[in-house]
Formats: C-alpha cells, structure tokens, sequence
C-alpha cells in the first residue's frame, strides 16, 4: 500500500522580524549604555577614584595629594568643629602635633558663615562681627561682652563664645594677630594709665589664653594695642564709643602676613 504522503507546510515569511527585533533591542541597550556614559561627570569619578585610591593606600607619599571633595563645598553649612554645645574648659588643652593647612579666601567665607550662624543660634550677634578684608579675617569681639569696663581680664560668661570661635580659627597655621583697640574717653588707674596700656593688656591677655588652650604656634601669634587711633565708628556717640572698645583677632591671609613687619 502506497504512504500517504503529508501536504507541504506553508513557510512562514514573517520570521525575519523575530531576528529583527532582537537585533533592535540590543541595539537600542548599546545607545542607552553609552548615553549614560556619556553623561557621567568626569570630575567626579575621577575624585571618587581618587578618594578609593587613598583609601587603599595607592597613593605615592611623595606626591601632593589633592583635596577631595566627593560632596559639593555648597552643601556644607557647619564646620564639623563649630558645634554650639560645645563648651572647653579653660584649663588648657594638650596640642594635636598634626599638620595645619592654611586658610584661604574660601575658608574665611565659610568660617564667617558658619560663626555668624552660631552666633546667631546664641543671640550672641551683638557681641560679635566678622570682616574679611585684603589682610584676612577679623574677628571683632566687643568689650560689652567679653571685658567689665576699665578691665583687661576676659570674663569667665566669654569662656563658652571665644572658645567656640577660637577651636575654628586655630585649625589653620595662619598668623594671628591680636589687636586692642578702645574708644576716646581717657582712662588714668594705677593698673592702666592710658588707653594705651588698656588695649595692649587687653589684646595681650587674649594672647595668653589662645597660647595656654588651644593648639597655636607661638611664632605665628602676636599682640599690639592702637588705643583709641584706629576707630570703626564715631566717637561722638554712645553707640559709636562702644564699636571702638574692642579686641581684634586677625587671622591673616598671604597679603596680609606679607604686610606686617
């Protein structure tokens, strides 16, 4: 008996599509890959490298080592020691032995931001203000709330303010100057017979107790005082007298230190 033979299968032309759209969807994988590589910022992979490498130790001793900063300098808003619970006692502190970077222009804006916050946050912006000038950044602090009038002794109720201020600025290896300035009402005591010996006791006295607490190199630090000639204000009013009475503490910028004697 003969086999019955099987009809012929109908081809299929339409297979070509399944090929087709796979080659479509690994196309279209490749671009989106290289768009996202395209898109990364190279800047920061390459401080994101370089923070791995220095975390592994992959980094030459010898070579500089560049400051990394994966997070965006905008998003800081606190300096990680300017913390407004603290409080140091006044009874000396052991020196760090580790290395200082220098201050530049942009850590005086972020220091001055971050002390004005807190000084805000204490209700202390009356006592107070900071300037940053070509010489570097001032730090006013006024008379009415770190000296009893006629007196060159820090009150113990400052201890807390200039703490704070202090453990920020001496982080840093540049020069600070101290300078005592007063207003024009003479003053004629046996401690102090001008302003002359009021303000330079005043600016020296804060010497001594940056030297004695804190981490600060005794050649990068001095004290002078310019009585009542270098005024901020009018001395024609009460307002005015008391912007005079004052000591600075000028941490100094390149310009600055290069114009001193």
């Amino acid at each position: 008996m003969a086999l019955k033979k099987e009809p012929e299968k109908h081809v299929n032309h339409e297979r070509w599509l399944v090929s087709y759209a796979d080659f479509i969807t690994l196309l279209f994988a490749v671009f989106v890959v290289l768009y996202a590589m395209g898109q990364s910022d190279k800047k920061k992979v390459e401080e994101v490298m370089q923070s791995l490498k220095e975390s592994f130790g992959m980094v030459n001793a010898g070579a500089p080592t560049p400051k990394v900063n994966v997070i965006p300098s905008k998003a800081i808003t606190v300096i990680p020691a300017l913390k407004p619970e603290m409080s140091i006692s006044p009874t000396g502190r052991q020196r760090s032995g580790t290395a200082k970077s220098r201050a530049e222009e942009k850590d005086f804006r972020q220091i001055k931001a971050s002390v004005e916050a807190y000084l805000i946050k204490r209700g202390a912006q009356n006592k107070v203000s900071l300037e940053i000038t070509r010489r570097g950044l001032i730090v006013s602090l006024k008379e009415a709330g770190f000296f009893d009038s006629g007196q060159a002794v820090i009150r113990p109720d400052a201890y807390d303010l200039i703490n704070t201020i202090s453990e920020v600025m001496t982080q840093y290896n540049n020069p600070l100057r101290l300078e005592g300035h007063t207003d024009n009402v003479p003053i004629s005591t046996a401690q102090f017979p001008s302003n002359w010996e009021l303000s330079t006791a005043r600016a020296t006295n804060g010497l001594k107790y940056l030297l004695k607490n804190f981490d600060v190199d005794p050649d990068k630090i001095s004290a002078t005082g310019y009585a009542e000639f270098r005024p901020v204000a009018e001395n024609s009013t009460p307002e005015g007298r008391a912007k005079n009475r004052r000591v600075d503490i000028v941490m100094l910028s390149g310009d600055g230190e290069r114009g001193e004697p």
